[in-house]
């Protein structure tokens, strides 16, 4: 029974110390590999290429937008042509931060976390700043790696500063 005990805690210690040497830091390669599915995902944006954004998802992949979720890779890729049509982007730029991280034991799922910035041309001409954050989950796929699910929320617009000369009206 001692032994067992024993043989119990030594198990239990090592695994304690496998635990704590495991960090947050992602893994070097599995960062650049991010980071070219990052560029390739603002080239395709910054070019109002919605077709290119949409092989970036799996079939199955699912967005959750300001307005709700869009189900499914044909769907998405007609959300961005959509949002194309009434906007067109410029200066699409992705930030991952801390990430990716590797979900499970088998090393084919991962998520990320980020910064978004981007200019559209608003709906009377001019250019609209905005800046937000996003979170995706990707599954690889042969060599591959595929957005399953894709979160972003940008962040609002700064109030606009009244101009000098305005007073407000006695109502």
């Amino acid at each position: 029974m001692r032994l067992l005990v024993a043989l119990v805690g030594l198990a239990i210690g090592f695994a304690v110390r496998t635990l704590a040497q495991q960090t947050n830091t992602p893994d070097p390669q599995l960062r650049q590999q991010e980071v070219a599915v990052d560029k390739k995902f603002d080239d395709a944006f910054n070019n109002s290429d919605a077709a290119a954004l949409a092989t970036l998802f799996t079939e199955d992949a699912v967005i959750v937008t300001d307005t709700g979720p869009v189900y499914g890779r044909q769907a998405i890729e007609k959300w961005y042509a959509d949002l194309f049509q009434k906007r067109h982007p410029t200066e699409h730029v992705t930030v991952g931060q801390n990430s990716p991280q590797v979900i499970g034991t088998a090393s084919n799922e991962i998520w990320s976390i980020g910064e978004i910035s981007v200019t559209l041309q608003g709906q009377n001409g001019g250019p609209i700043q905005l800046k937000g954050y996003w979170s995706t989950i990707e599954t690889r796929e042969g060599d591959a790696w595929k957005k399953q699910m894709l979160i972003w929320k940008m962040a609002p617009a700064p109030a606009a500063t009244p101009s000098p000369t305005t007073t407000p009206s006695n109502q």
